[in-house]
């Protein structure tokens, strides 16, 4: 695994928010992801989780190439590198990373056939290089508008093709769920989520220079609901 300190690539709320995410998935949460992210039993709730996750994994690996020989993937907040290691198999050379090093290990101890290389870190950070594909999910749904739009563009920076985002739809569903999270029991929360409007988020990307908007999906599991974008690289 590589470890570097981790760059201010963002406005100053992006770093504050990444540095209590990687405390909350070292030290709260790293046995619960890794139970999550598995076949381990696990509550109702973290099953609605778990389905929802795995069908936004498939749905964002059904817009990449079905053959990735010869192209390059960064999955930004890679976790335990579920996503990293299918397309790494499907040819792709694969760089994950998540700010979490607890995670990290758990990616690289799973995926350690695959190929793909893993690294703890901030996923905006410009030393990681430029690639052909990159892949976001879940990752950004922390952050207010402003952060989101500001890492999407940082990303889009380095990415020769496509890049796929999710966020969390702004919508009465999901507050009252999330406010509902707030008596679950602490072993079966997660972060804050920033609920933004589909609307804001594609105001935001509408003059995001040489991209265009692709393909969306919302996938809502129980208590997962994200909503995934396609940016495609005009030519």
């Amino acid at each position: 695994m590589a470890s570097r300190a981790a760059p201010i690539t963002a406005a100053p709320a992006y770093a504050e928010r990444r540095e209590a995410l990687r405390t909350y998935f070292d030290r709260t949460a790293r046995r619960a992801w890794i139970d999550l992210t598995s076949d381990a039993k696990v509550s109702r709730i973290r099953r609605t989780v778990r389905a929802g996750r795995d069908e936004m994994r498939e749905t964002l690996l059904g817009w990449l190439p079905a053959d990735l020989s010869g192209r390059s993937l960064l999955d930004a907040g890679c976790g335990t590198g579920a996503l990293a290691e299918v397309a790494a198999d499907r040819g792709a050379a694969v760089t994950g990373v998540d700010v979490a090093a607890g995670l990290i290990e758990v990616a690289e101890a799973r995926s350690s056939a695959s190929g793909a290389c893993f690294h703890a870190g901030d996923m905006l950070d410009p030393a990681y290089g430029e690639f052909d594909h990159v892949v976001a999910m879940d990752s950004l749904i922390h952050y207010r508008a402003d952060d989101l739009a500001s890492a999407v563009t940082l990303l889009a920076a380095r990415t020769r093709h496509s890049l796929l985002f999710t966020f969390a739809p702004g919508s009465r569903l999901l507050a009252a769920m999330l406010a509902a999270g707030q008596y679950f029991p602490r072993a079966d929360r997660s972060p804050a989520i920033v609920p933004i409007a589909e609307r804001e988020v594609l105001r935001r990307l509408a003059n995001l220079p040489g991209w265009r908007v692709g393909r969306g999906k919302r996938v809502a599991r129980g208590f997962y609901t994200s909503h995934a974008v396609e940016l495609v690289r005009e030519r």
